[in-house]
């Protein structure tokens, strides 16, 4: 039976020629777990809202679109707020209440339930999710993974058929992604409940995935199980950018083109390998690159608490950051990776310990010279830098600082909109973008002051594979410039293939640091998806490239009838 039916839905947004949404149609059938994906802006998130009535945003629409074989806008306003379910990309925009137990209750209180049956429906949350020892929490003392898993708990306890989610894992570590991802899992596959995800990161998802939806520009390209789409895709354009976002399993085995089964999992592409390929040569020579001389950027034993009576966030915290240097800080949600950028930057002052930049205290500086062509900051919540009611408002308000003729502004702005790909986006309000779109804005502002040391916060939250690689272009050219880039990030991927150098962040403090082969080498779980597919066969292989260097190394074996147990 067919939970959800999308027949011909368009839809634009206000004063815009272009279709966000053009011709949709869409079947979800009841208990499918369905990965809706595509790059930054084709319509994915637009899509979702036009599922939940109270939050469609608003613009011209047509066409119809059907839960349980009711018009969406005729659903009686109880079923359409307790059935369908939604999740958001920000766990901050949801949670309303100020204790974890007010949030579990706060929907059933507002469906009218009586007392007995929320306290029971409660209950049954907490102890399904675990939530038990921080029942009676404040909600401001959770971290990200937790308030993301208590926005689920309380929407689960609405008891909905249809759970919507919006890339939910976005601003989780990659250990606690892993977790949610398995409670959705369960929950499809021990409840029976249809859930529609939106999500970028694909490594988990693409294989439990009953259907696969991938858009572009406003469209359906392709629409069926994981194993076709990955075939699809490749046939359809095999430089679409979309390639680079599929698993890394698949896109290994698209890259060395084997005529066999495509394999989605991490267990099937270890089987795959050695199915395939010896390992006569195990690892490649180290690409260390030199690290530079001379210290931009240091913190040294910095201690921090946001309140006197409050425990330390920050411990001791050193690090030091050559010009040139890509630093990527990772670990768990909450461990003060944000509070230790906050130090650097010059936002939060430690009671204990010093930071200099070239050299000089920062408490030397005055805000404008710190923030101006010698610091700058992209938060994680882009939209704290958005502030104009137009994209290339933004830019005005940065060029009026500058002090630089309007030809060398224009000139440098171009760069800038070109580099990024985002020209299309100048006569938007920045709160009608994507979450992606919003990113690659407010990394356009602080491209245009010059810093020489910039320090980012998850910088791919939100961004498609493709636009990935651009921005690892920016930091490129940002290197060869000598500017120094420290970024916080759980996009251990990314990191292994772009940093020089990561540090393990845990409490409050640095505890390791590595360039990135060793560094993730060393990890069993905190370690990209390609160490995990190859490390019973290659060593120090971190990144899909590694693992594909290393085949084609490699004399490929005769195919063999059945996959080699490993």
């Amino acid at each position: 039976m067919a939970l959800i039916e999308i027949q011909h839905v368009n839809f634009q947004y206000p004063e815009k020629q272009e279709r966000v949404l053009d011709d949709i149609n869409l079947t979800i059938e009841e208990g499918e777990f369905a990965v809706i994906c595509g790059t930054s802006g084709c319509g994915k998130s637009t899509l979702l809202k036009q599922l939940k009535r109270e939050i469609a945003p608003h613009g011209e629409k047509s066409g119809t679109i059907y839960y349980a074989g009711t018009a969406l806008e005729d659903l009686p306003d109880r079923v359409a707020a307790s059935e369908i379910g939604f999740v958001m990309q920000n766990p901050e925009n949801q949670i309303v209440t100020d204790k974890v137990w007010h949030e579990l209750s706060f929907g059933l209180e507002n469906l009218g339930l009586e007392t007995m049956a929320i306290r029971r429906r409660v209950a049954e949350m907490a102890n399904f999710f675990g939530i038990q020892q921080w029942f009676r929490k404040s909600t401001m003392e959770l971290s990200g993974g937790q308030k993301q898993l208590l926005n689920l708990a309380a929407i689960m306890a609405m008891q909905p058929k249809l759970l919507i989610l919006d890339e939910p894992t976005s601003q989780l570590d990659p250990i606690a992604a892993t977790e949610f991802i398995g409670t959705l899992q369960k929950l499809n596959k021990e409840l029976g409940l249809t859930i529609i995800l939106v999500e970028h990161r694909l490594e988990e998802v693409f294989p439990i995935a009953d259907r696969v939806v991938v858009m572009e520009k406003g469209r359906i390209i392709c629409n069926d199980s994981p194993q076709n789409v990955a075939k699809q895709l490749k046939e359809y354009d095999y430089n679409h950018p979309m390639m680079l976002g599929l698993p890394t399993p698949v896109r290994i085995n698209n890259a060395l083109k084997v005529n066999d089964v495509v394999p989605l999992t991490i267990r099937d592409g270890r089987k795959w390998l050695s199915k395939h390929f010896s390992n006569d040569v195990r690892a490649l020579k180290s690409g260390l690159s030199e690290k530079a001389c001379d210290i931009v950027l240091e913190v040294k034993e910095a201690w921090f608490r946001y309140e006197k009576n409050l425990p330390d966030v920050l411990r001791g915290f050193s690090l030091q950051v050559h010009a040139g240097e890509i630093v990527s800080i990772l670990g768990g949600n909450g461990t003060g990776k944000t509070t230790a950028l906050g130090v650097l930057s010059g936002l939060f002052k430690p009671y204990r310990g010093n930071i200099f930049i070239n050299g000089k205290s920062i408490k030397k500086f005055s805000n404008g010279e710190l923030y101006r062509n010698n610091l700058a900051v992209l938060p994680q919540d882009p939209l704290t830098l958005l502030v104009e009611k137009k994209v290339h408002l933004e830019f005005d308000s940065i060029i009026s600082v500058l002090k630089i003729s309007k030809e060398a502004a224009k000139e440098q702005l171009d760069e800038i909109i070109a580099t990024l790909g985002i020209g299309h986006l100048l006569d938007s309000h920045p709160y009608d973008l994507s979450g992606g779109e919003q990113q690659k804005v407010a990394l356009a502002k602080v491209l245009l002051l010059h810093p020489k040391i910039i320090l980012l916060d998850e910088p791919t939250k939100g961004i498609d594979a493709y636009s990935k690689k651009i921005f690892a272009e920016v930091l490129q050219t940002l290197k060869t410039r000598h500017v120094a880039v420290v970024m916080v990030t759980h996009d251990i991927e990314f990191s292994a293939q772009y940093s020089d150098r990561c540090a393990m962040f845990f409490d409050g403090d640095i505890v390791s640091e590595d360039e990135p082969k060793l560094f993730y080498s060393g990890n069993n779980f905190y370690t990209t998806a390609s160490h995990r597919m190859s490390r019973h066969f290659f060593d120090h292989a971190v990144t899909s490239e590694d693992v594909i260097s290393l085949c084609k190394h490699n004399q490929q074996l005769e195919p063999t009838t059945s996959p080699v147990n490993v």
